[in-house]
Formats: C-alpha cells, structure tokens, sequence
C-alpha cells in the first residue's frame, strides 16, 4: 500500500527552503542558472525559479538537460529500442556560471552523472550543485546533493514515486514496496 511521505504543503515548504538555501549559499542568484533534468526536474525548477524571484526580486534563468543519450544503462536495458529524446534547452550559456542541477529522487547517482556528463558538453561552469527534492540513498556512485528538500531511507525493495502537478495533476511523494515482477 503506498503511502504519502509528502504531501503538497511539504513539497511547497521544501521548495521555500531550498529557494533561501541556494541564495544564501551563492549569495544572491547573480550568476546562477536553475537546470531541471527532464521531465520532473525541470517543474521542480520552474517552482525554484518563481520562489527566489518572490525571495529576492531577480529572475533566474532555468533551463532543462535530456539525459537520455547520456545514460549507461541504455546498452544493457534497452538494446532494442531507439532513445527518445526530449531536448536540452538552457537559455544562456552555462560557462563561468554557477549551475544548480534540479531533480526529483535521488537515488543511485546515474541519473545525475549522466546530466553532470550533458551539461560539460554544453561549457565549462564556474560550479555545478545538486538540488533534489528527496534523497533516498543508495548512491553507486559518490555524488552528494547541497540542496535536499527531504531525506528518506529506504531499503532497495522500496520504490519512492514523485508526482507533481504539471506532470501527474497531483502534488505528492509516495513510498511503496516493489513488485516481485517490477523491473525498475
């Protein structure tokens, strides 16, 4: 049975806090771009974005990363299907800035070096920080979020579903147990 870890006033809150955390860690947002990866990311982003201009009065440009030609698994998993890609659209260029990469779950890591890998294709930024909305642990890899709006251990049986309304017409973070057919 799934059960809601947050829910809409959470995520809102969680959101508010990460806003005041990238502008106090960067002190202002001058030289900083929000980049969500695809697809919820960059709604997470977007929400960022209208919070700090709220916060400090200054707009913050958000752009967004398609990982899918950057992913590892994409060999093993899916050797007969075509990657769809949606596009990687950042609207300034991402040299010598400061790059706060949004994602919905962290998890393993991949996904995040994967977007780490597309973004140095596009320049060379001053920076690169991670926000994430959950943490659920179990890196593969060592990356290590700045931003976190929740920390959630799990065990690896645990599946941690993040809807926002954008995407899914609901605001929330579920918690659930795997399948024994779930391949995911």
């Amino acid at each position: 049975m799934p059960r809601i870890i947050l829910d809409e006033a959470a995520i809102n809150r969680a959101i508010t806090r990460i806003a005041h955390e990238i502008i106090e860690r960067n002190k202002g947002v001058e030289q900083c771009v929000l980049v969500g990866i695809k697809t919820r990311g960059v709604h997470l982003a977007a929400r960022l974005a209208r919070k700090i201009e709220q916060i400090e009065g200054d707009d913050i440009p958000v752009g967004e990363v398609d990982i899918t030609l950057y992913r590892d698994d994409l060999s093993h998993e899916h050797q007969d299907e075509e990657p769809i890609l949606q596009g990687t659209d950042i609207p300034v260029d991402i040299s010598g800035l400061k790059v706060i990469l949004v994602d919905d779950v962290l998890f393993t890591g991949r996904t995040v070096r994967a977007a780490l890998d597309a973004l140095i294709d596009l320049g060379r930024p001053e920076q690169i920080q991670l926000a994430v909305l959950v943490d659920r642990g179990h890196r593969e890899l060592p990356i290590r979020p700045d931003f976190v709006g929740k920390n959630v251990p799990t065990s690896k049986t645990e599946i941690i579903s993040a809807r926002v309304t954008e995407a899914d017409g609901s605001d929330e973070v579920v918690i659930d147990q795997r399948s024994e057919t779930s391949i995911h």
